[in-house]
């Protein structure tokens, strides 16, 4: 497995409340994305919150020959668990009280991926036949454009774009989803916060990762054309490569 990972704070905001883990543990590379909302200080606090306890946790729980599906309760359970440690967090103080976070996580190993998500980060698996988003976003636009009345085009620039319908903090429940991914030797998984995918498009992307035979600074050129959109929020992703 090869894995590259990049975050900056953009060209408008202040203070960068992205973060992201990658770990090899047993035979496995776990990576997790978080994006962090509350306001001041809380979206910071609730991510960096969101790759230590999801990374600590699987840490404990992932060992050799598991299965798919142990692996999917594994991170869904540490989902939860970032759920409660955020809610422990903001209890009892104002000022942070409404954070959460963003969180998409996969774990890879030989021809198998398991990732999980909540909120509006993604995964997407990217090889030459094509790039496939497998996550779904929990969001107002996205649960507009399965009703018809958004066209996927016209979610990326809605002014609504980045109120999410779920994440992690707000509610007592985590509702996470789950999925498992088939990837062959030189395919790529991208995670992402929406900081990239309102810059980039998927196109855009397939092309940096397939075509362009400088992997190193894949990442970095990705990064220079969101900056070149204005990149309004900040821009966190981590790539992997089945090797």
């Amino acid at each position: 497995m090869r894995v590259w990972g990049i975050t900056d704070t953009g060209l408008v905001r202040k203070e960068n409340q992205d973060a992201y883990r990658v770990d090899n543990i047993a035979d496995y590379t776990v990576a997790v994305v978080c994006d962090g909302m509350g306001g001041t200080n809380g979206g910071r606090i609730a991510s960096s919150i969101g790759v230590k306890v999801f990374g600590d946790e699987m840490e404990k729980v992932l060992h050799k020959g598991m299965s798919a599906d142990q692996i999917q309760q594994a991170m869904l359970y540490s989902a939860s668990l970032v759920n409660d440690a955020i809610r422990r967090e903001a209890d009892g103080n104002p000022e942070i009280r409404r954070m959460g976070t963003t969180l998409v996580a996969a774990v890879g190993w030989d021809d198998l991926a398991v990732v999980c998500n909540i909120g509006d980060s993604r995964a997407y698996r990217i090889s030459p036949e094509g790039i496939c988003q497998i996550t779904k976003d929990h969001s107002l636009v996205e649960d507009m454009v399965e009703h018809g009345d958004l066209t996927p085009d016209e979610a990326r620039r809605h002014p609504n774009r980045n109120l999410i319908t779920r994440a992690l903090g707000p509610d007592a429940v985590a509702q996470t989803d789950g999925f498992k991914v088939p990837w062959k030797k030189g395919d790529f998984l991208l995670l992402c916060s929406d900081g990239l995918v309102n810059t980039v498009t998927d196109q855009e992307i397939l092309f940096e990762m397939i075509h362009n035979d400088q992997l190193d600074s894949c990442l970095d050129r990705l990064m220079t054309v969101s900056k070149g959109r204005g990149a309004p929020d900040n821009v966190t992703a981590v790539l992997l490569m089945n090797i």
